[in-house]
């Protein structure tokens, strides 16, 4: 529907529509040429008020009352403005809203369309910062157990920040004291404004797509709550999240906290810290030198000494053991001589019995091998006897 081109304040000598009972006015017409006068006359104001009856409708509009003691008026707030907002606001919030007043055709409503809210204080960037990190946690990316040791000596270190801000120039002016050789690679993002969560985002993934840093600083200066807004969006911590490589979360000061720093595998309190953080010192780095050298130092002797103990326990092992052996090995010998004494001839001869040789050295041990005047030898224990036959008998002595 268009609205009729005639203004209702002209002057009364002009008959627009609507000025006699012959021309009257649709009421569409009517709703349209109010909404066109108020939007025309009234410019964007800024108002405080009391949020009341707040309602998220199924399309993504939000629909509200803002009050005070002395009236109200309703307001609408449409799900392609909400980006610039933190979060819903609640029933009972104070704030300050900016926005148009226009009228609802349909029922020919007036109503104030909002383009921006803030709460007094932070309720609005505070419920929105717990809604995202309850999400979050729910998910366990905030878990302890999910981050990443940070690397002592990163050869490349990447970082997401801002080209011109003051936390590039800290970053480098530590990393340039430390000296460490390390590479320094910037991949330049705005840090505020809106869009910059999208950038910040799409930063951290063009540097894991590269794949070649060590370790990545995200981070800005200071600022207001305002300005650290895209820190806080979902958006980036689950590109931090998602990054393959350590993460260093460096944004504000110290009592800046983000839903950055809260996903990120450490927390700098500020741009510098981070850079001191990302990689050790030449001090640190001689007094690991000289800790790693005085500990194998310390190892190398532990071990000599170990070995020369063990040696030294081999040794009386061996000792003790060759020892036993010999003592066996002697006891046995004594054993097997007595045997062999007890077995010898020369011990029965030395008995008294003598044994009877032929002359090739053959023992003579039957009668029968004798003959009458055959000569033969008698082997005594301390020497030898020529005898010769004179007779034989065949007598058994063993009777």
């Amino acid at each position: 529907m268009k609205a009729v081109p005639f203004d209702l304040f002209a002057s009364p000598r002009a008959i627009p529509p609507g000025s006699a009972a012959d021309n009257p006015l649709s009421v569409g017409d009517l709703a349209l040429v109010t909404r066109e006068v108020i939007e025309s006359r009234l410019r964007p104001v800024w108002v405080r008020g009391e949020i009341s009856d707040f309602k998220q409708h199924r399309n993504g509009h939000w629909y509200f009352s803002l009050r005070d003691r002395a009236a109200q008026i309703r307001c609408v707030v449409w799900s392609g403005d909400q980006h610039r907002m933190p979060a819903p606001p609640d029933d009972g919030m104070q704030v300050v809203l900016f926005g148009q007043m226009t009228v609802y055709t349909a029922r020919t409503d007036l109503q104030l369309k909002v383009t921006r809210i803030e709460a007094e204080g932070d309720g609005l960037w505070r419920k929105a910062m717990e809604v995202t990190l309850a999400k979050l946690r729910r998910e366990g990316l905030l878990d302890e157990a999910r981050k990443r040791a940070i690397p002592h000596f990163p050869r490349i270190v990447a970082v997401v920040t801002s080209p011109d801000g003051a936390a590039l120039r800290d970053i480098v002016a530590v990393m340039r004291k430390r000296n460490l050789g390390a590479r320094l690679v910037l991949c330049p993002t705005r840090v505020q404004g809106d869009g910059a969560e999208l950038e910040i985002a799409a930063a951290l993934r063009r540097v894991a797509r590269w794949g070649k840093a060590d370790v990545v600083i995200v981070g800005r200066g200071g600022g207001s709550k305002e300005d650290l807004r895209a820190f806080n969006d979902e958006r980036v911590a689950r590109a931090v999240v998602a990054c393959p490589v350590p993460v260093i979360s460096a944004v504000g000061h110290e009592v800046d906290i983000t839903i950055c720093d809260a996903v990120a595998d450490l927390r700098a309190p500020t741009p510098s810290a981070a850079a001191a953080a990302a990689c050790a010192s030449r001090d640190e780095v001689n007094k690991t030198l000289s800790l790693a050298k005085r500990n194998l130092s310390d190892a190398l002797v532990g071990r000599i000494q170990y070995a020369r103990h063990h040696l030294g326990r081999l040794a009386r092992s061996v000792a003790q053991s060759s020892t036993r052996i010999v003592t066996r090995k002697r006891a046995l010998l004594g054993t097997s001589a007595a045997r062999l004494n007890a077995l010898s001839p020369l011990a029965t001869l030395s008995r008294g019995y003598a044994v009877a040789r032929d002359a090739d050295g053959n023992a003579l041990t039957s009668a029968k091998q004798f003959q009458p005047g055959g000569e033969f030898e008698l082997l005594l224990r301390d020497g030898r006897v020529v005898a010769k036959t004179t007779s034989t008998s065949d007598e058994d002595v063993r009777g």
